[in-house]
């Protein structure tokens, strides 16, 4: 645990899972604030002043320790790595790809990385590439997941701490002190949380989305196949109604492209909430601070 907090610089190994429709100063500086690590998400930034501004806004409001994910194939990137660095950022993390064209201006710059993986094979990879860390999203997590067959962390976290030297991060099914403490005894040296800080107070997420959450029962998330890509989603009426049509190709039903307007708004009609499985044990909104001094309890 010590090797990641030195990589964090926060009280807690505890990383906020980067969520762009989320994108809020305000949160990321209350989950600093609260001994966590507040992350930006830049993924999609797709110019240097947007990410100017977003971390400008979280130093008004924060001292502490912060960072910023970063896809992989984003164009924008070696100018918001030179802006993040020059703010006084320590440490990103990296997802989406390959990261070793990304790594080299990354140290160069004085920071640390910690890649995003969801197979163990690009685990070894991404260590090869000489990335400083490596957080585990297991198939139970929410976000962009791959088309692959996947593990859960059950599986992936121990297989890929077994094989690497790097710090290791659980992401996917963590949302209180249970799984926190199993993802260290799985070897993880911290976790990385989002639907949980996504059904929270501070988060700028609509009412309906927390709801969606607070709502959501065992087994009511599935992947949506988005092409070469999924995501997991809550399953509203809707998409029910949709999944019992074998007519139906839910890749031409839903668009990415909708997904601003879908979760900004709370219109889940026009593209489906977001969520891990782990919505399934979120039963209440709290703030950022208590859900983090429960977890680390």
């Amino acid at each position: 645990m010590s090797r990641l907090l030195d990589i964090l610089g926060c009280k807690y190994p505890i990383i906020q899972g980067p969520i762009g429709a989320t994108n809020s100063p305000e949160m990321v500086a209350a989950i600093s604030e609260a001994g966590a690590f507040g992350m930006l998400a830049m993924g999609f930034t797709g110019n240097a002043e947007e990410a100017r501004r977003l971390v400008g806004g979280v130093r008004e409001l924060t001292d502490k320790p912060f960072g910023a994910n970063l896809m992989t194939m984003n164009p924008v990137n070696p100018e918001i790595l030179e802006i993040l660095a020059e703010s006084g950022i320590k440490t990103v993390t990296t997802s989406a790809g390959s990261p070793k064209h990304l790594y080299p201006q990354l140290h160069e710059l004085g920071m640390k990385g910690l890649h995003v993986m969801l197979a163990f094979s690009y685990a070894i990879k991404a260590e090869d590439a000489g990335v400083d860390g490596l957080i585990v999203s297991g198939a139970e997590s929410g976000g962009l997941r791959s088309v692959n067959p996947e593990s859960s962390n059950m599986i992936l976290v121990p297989l890929v701490v077994d094989h690497v030297k790097v710090p290791v991060v659980a992401a996917g099914g963590i949302a209180d002190s249970r799984g926190y403490r199993a993802a260290l005894a799985l070897g993880a040296e911290g976790v990385q949380v989002g639907t949980r800080f996504l059904a929270s107070e501070e988060s700028p997420a609509p009412k309906e989305w927390k709801e969606a959450i607070i709502n959501c029962a065992d087994g009511n998330t599935m992947l949506l196949p988005l092409g070469n890509m999924m995501m997991r989603v809550i399953v509203n009426p809707k998409l029910k109604e949709q999944m019992s049509n074998p007519e139906t190709d839910l890749a031409r039903e839903y668009n990415l492209m909708n997904v601003p307007e879908a979760w900004g708004s709370g219109n889940f009609d026009l593209f489906p909430a977001g969520a891990g499985q782990i919505s399934a044990l979120i039963n209440e909104i709290k703030p950022v601070r208590d859900i983090i001094e429960e977890m680390v309890s």
